[in-house]
């Protein structure tokens, strides 16, 4: 991954093979992005993502890109709890098509978020029902595509409809979660995942 990274242009300032190295290495290079395995030694459990959580809590300038075999929904809750500005958590499959992994780093880095589209499922599975079966199948669609970083005008060319529908659709999401709208894509995004992250189970 190092050489990865490297040969993509980002600077690897410290490799951890322990969540303590991890955390050591974080508040030593206050890097822009934290990489980190859910699962690290000496358990291969849940390390990582205590390590993830930590930083958050402790150095909540720091980007943290997550990446696990499956989705861990508590602890993505626990992570995004803190806000989801400049968080990313991508199953391995997505880490290993290179240019979706160095995009997400860069969108993290930037203060953006970057989710696997099945990280959100889980979310809004385990989110307040009520709420979320309120929306229309279009309108779920574009807040999965929302949650996972994209603007109005990338999701209207997913979607093959026009940005002002798209605009339409996503006035109409906030209106049934009850949240106030504004004209940022990214402060869209944290609110709908400090949302879906507080009612989760």
């Amino acid at each position: 991954m190092v050489e990865l990274l490297a040969s993509r242009g980002c600077q690897v300032v410290a490799t951890a093979g322990t969540a303590s190295e991890l955390l050591a290495a974080v508040v030593g290079h206050q890097p822009d992005v934290a990489v980190v395995d859910i699962r690290m030694p000496p358990t291969h459990t849940d390390e990582g993502i205590r390590a993830a959580v930590e930083i958050r809590e402790r150095a909540p300038e720091v980007g943290i890109l997550v990446f696990s075999q499956h989705v861990e929904t508590a602890w993505a809750s626990r992570l995004l709890a803190y806000g989801a500005s400049g968080i990313g958590y991508l199953l391995k499959e997505r880490v290993a098509r290179t240019s979706e992994f160095v995009d997400a780093l860069h969108r993290v880095a930037d203060g953006g978020t970057a989710l696997d589209p099945e990280v959100v499922n889980q979310l809004m599975r385990a989110g307040r029902r009520s709420r979320v079966d309120t929306l229309t199948a279009r309108e779920r669609e574009v807040l999965e595509l929302m949650a996972q970083g994209h603007s109005n005008r990338s999701i209207a060319a997913l979607l093959v409809v026009s940005e002002r529908a798209v605009e339409k659709h996503v006035a109409a999401v906030f209106t049934k979660f009850g949240l106030r709208a504004t004209d940022a894509d990214n402060r869209r995004v944290k609110a709908v995942l400090a949302y879906l992250a507080e009612n989760g189970s």
